[in-house]
C-alpha cells in the first residue's frame, strides 16, 4: 500500500474531524439544517409553532459530541502507545486489564449499589470505574515488576490475570443482577455515548487533556522500542520510565472514559493499525493521527448508532464492532499478512 505523507495525512484527518463533528450535530431522530443555525446562536426566535432546537442542540448533542471526539482520541491513542510498547499490532487499551478493571468497578457498583437508588447510582458508578482501572494498574506495575525494573512480558502476563479475575466477577455479578440491574449491565457492557452530559464532558476532559499532553513525550521512547528493550537502552532512552509512562497515561485515559461511556471495544485496536499501515510507524505522527482518527470514527460511529434504528438506539460497541471487524479483516487480507509497522 502506498503510504501518504504524515503532513499531508494529519491535515485530512482534521478535516474529517470537523465533517464527523458537524454530521453528528445535525444528524439524528431530529435533523438540523442550515436554517437552524440563527436559532440555535440565539440571532432569530423559531418560527410560530415551529419546533425549539436549541436544547438538542446544546444539551445533548453538542455534549454528546464532544464526549465521542475525547473517548474516541483517548482509546485510539492509548491503543497507539499499547502497540508500541508490546510491539504487537494486537495490542489494545484492554491487553493490560485496564479497561476489565474499570468495568469490574462499575458492575459491581450496579449490583451492589441497588438499594441507593437511580441517582446516587449513578453518581457512584464513574467514581466505582476510575477506581477499578487503577487497582488493576497498580496490580499490575507490582506484579511485574522487579527490583524497580518491570519485564513488558510479566506485565502482559498480569494483564491476562487482570482480565480473567475480572471476567469471572463480572460473570458472578451477571448472575447475582436483578431484571433492571440486568440490562443496565448489558447495555453498559457494550459501550454507549448516551448519557453524555456536559457534567460527564467536565470530569472526562482532564483525563483526556493529561494523556493528550502526556503521548507525545512517548514518541522518541516507543519509536526506540521499536528496535528492542535493550537497544533502546543504547540510544539513550530509559526504557523502564517508558514502560511506566505508558501504562499510567493508558490507565488514567481509558479508566476515564470506561467510567463515562462503558466498554466500546475495536477502536483502540484498529484506528491504530489503520494509520500505520497507511502513514507509516513513526510515533511522532502516528500517535496525533490515531487520535484524530479515532475520534472522527468513533463520532461517525455514535451517530449511526442512534440514527439507524432511531428513535431506538443501538449500543455503539455493537457498531463499531460490526463495522470495525470487516474492514480489519479486510486490510489484513490486503496486507497479505506482512505486518509491516516496525
Amino acid at each position: 500500500m502506498k503510504r501518504i505523507p504524515p503532513k499531508k495525512a494529519l491535515l485530512v484527518l482534521a478535516v474529517l474531524v470537523f465533517v464527523a463533528a458537524w454530521g453528528g450535530l445535525m444528524a439524528g431522530a431530529s435533523v438540523l439544517g442550515f436554517a437552524d443555525i440563527p436559532v440555535l446562536l440565539g440571532w432569530s426566535e423559531p418560527a410560530p409553532g415551529a419546533w425549539n432546537p436549541t436544547i438538542v442542540f446544546w444539551e445533548l448533542r453538542l455534549p454528546r459530541v464532544l464526549t465521542g471526539l475525547l473517548v474516541g482520541a483517548a482509546l485510539s491513542l492509548s491503543g497507539a502507545m499499547m502497540q508500541g510498547l508490546f510491539r504487537n499490532p494486537l495490542a489494545d487499551p484492554g491487553l493490560i486489564g485496564v479497561s476489565s478493571g474499570a468495568a469490574l468497578g462499575a458492575v459491581a457498583a450496579i449490583v451492589l449499589s441497588g438499594p441507593l437508588g437511580g441517582v446516587a447510582q449513578a453518581r457512584l458508578l464513574p467514581g466505582a470505574a476510575l477506581v477499578g482501572a487503577w487497582v488493576a494498574t497498580w496490580i499490575i506495575l507490582r506484579a511485574g515488576s522487579r527490583h524497580g525494573s518491570a519485564s513488558v512480558a510479566t506485565l502482559l502476563l498480569a494483564g491476562i490475570a487482570i482480565n480473567a479475575f475480572a471476567g469471572a466477577f463480572i460473570g458472578l455479578c451477571m448472575f447475582l443482577a436483578t431484571d433492571t440491574q440486568l440490562r443496565s449491565l448489558n447495555f453498559w457492557m457494550l459501550g454507549s455515548l448516551g448519557g453524555a452530559s456536559w457534567e460527564s464532558v467536565a470530569l472526562l476532559a482532564p483525563f483526556c487533556a493529561l494523556l493528550f499532553l502526556g503521548a507525545p513525550r512517548m514518541a522518541r521512547g516507543l519509536n526506540a522500542f521499536s528496535l528492542g528493550e535493550a537497544e533502546a537502552g543504547h540510544l539513550g532512552c530509559n526504557p523502564e520510565a517508558v514502560k511506566r509512562w505508558v501504562i499510567a497515561l493508558t490507565a488514567l485515559g481509558v479508566g476515564g472514559c470506561v467510567a463515562q461511556t462503558g466498554m466500546i471495544g475495536f477502536v483502540g485496536l484498529v484506528v491504530p493499525h489503520l494509520f500505520r499501515i497507511t502513514v507509516g510507524p513513526d510515533h511522532r505522527w502516528l500517535l496525533p493521527g490515531s487520535a484524530l482518527l479515532g475520534a472522527a470514527l468513533l463520532v461517525m460511529a455514535d451517530t449511526l448508532s442512534r440514527t439507524v434504528a432511531a428513535p431506538a438506539e443501538i449500543p455503539i460497541g455493537i457498531v463499531t464492532a460490526a463495522v470495525g471487524a470487516p474492514f480489519f479483516l479486510a486490510l489484513l487480507w490486503r496486507q497479505k499478512r506482512k505486518f509491516d509497522w516496525l
